[in-house]
């Protein structure tokens, strides 16, 4: 969050620095040293703060997949109850920073990997990184959906969450969709982004007791019986 406000203001300098032009001649400023933009550096941790008490919030989750309390948020992040709330409003707006930070960190860390692989190489890279999603949000994603959502935030990110997975699916596995019309197409996403869902993932690790690397296989397995086969593959 330090950095996103770092760079905006790097971003605001550059902008002052376009050149002018007149006549179809550009001015060209002096040869100077550049000016270094100005940090404010209370902000800047004010920012860190907000991440430190985001992060620790997603680590209880982690450990206990039930609401943590205020006290135990600014406890794990070393602040105290009063620092949690000068930064955020109450503990929804906190959930909202969170799931924020989840997605993206999400798109940092599980990037789609393999894309022009082969049919087995795809479908392994796809199914690995959802299940690497599901096994580090699975918490949140039953806290948000238990949570009472009177502004419509949670919804959204909710919404926005199940966007991304769509154009994940759609992305790794081009070349078998392309082989079906649009409606079946949307059809076959909607059922691979059920079938890939967090609940789909808790259940498997969690009901059904499976590992890791089982829950994984099952995933691959139903998607490649789902699947029509692969272009110039078989």
């Amino acid at each position: 969050m330090g950095a996103y406000y770092y760079c905006t203001e790097i971003a605001k300098s550059l902008g002052s620095l376009a050149p002018s032009s007149r006549c179809g001649k550009t001015a060209l400023p002096p040869l100077a040293a550049p000016k270094p933009p100005r940090v404010d550096g209370r902000r800047l941790r004010s920012e860190r703060t907000k991440q430190l008490i985001v992060e620790a919030f997603l680590a209880l989750l982690r450990e206990d997949p039930t609401m943590p309390t205020a006290a135990q948020i600014a406890e794990r992040a070393g602040y105290s109850v009063r620092s949690v709330f000068e930064r955020f409003p109450d503990l929804t707006a906190l959930r909202v920073a969170a799931v924020d930070y989840a997605l993206a960190q999400t798109l940092a860390l599980a990037p789609p990997r393999q894309v022009d692989g082969d049919r087995r190489t795809r479908f392994k890279s796809q199914v690995e990184t959802r299940a690497f999603t599901c096994e580090r949000g699975l918490a949140l994603w039953r806290i948000l959906l238990a949570t009472e959502d009177k502004t419509g935030q949670l919804k959204l990110r909710i919404e926005r969450g199940r966007e991304v997975t769509v154009g994940l699916l759609a992305l790794m596995y081009r070349p078998e969709l392309s082989q079906l019309n649009d409606m079946e197409r949307t059809q076959t996403l909607i059922a691979l982004e059920a079938l890939t869902d967090m609940e789909s993932w808790g259940r498997m690790r969690e009901l059904h007791g499976l590992s890791f690397e089982e829950a994984c296989a099952v995933w691959t397995d139903a998607i490649d019986r789902m699947l029509p086969p692969t272009p110039g593959e078989g």
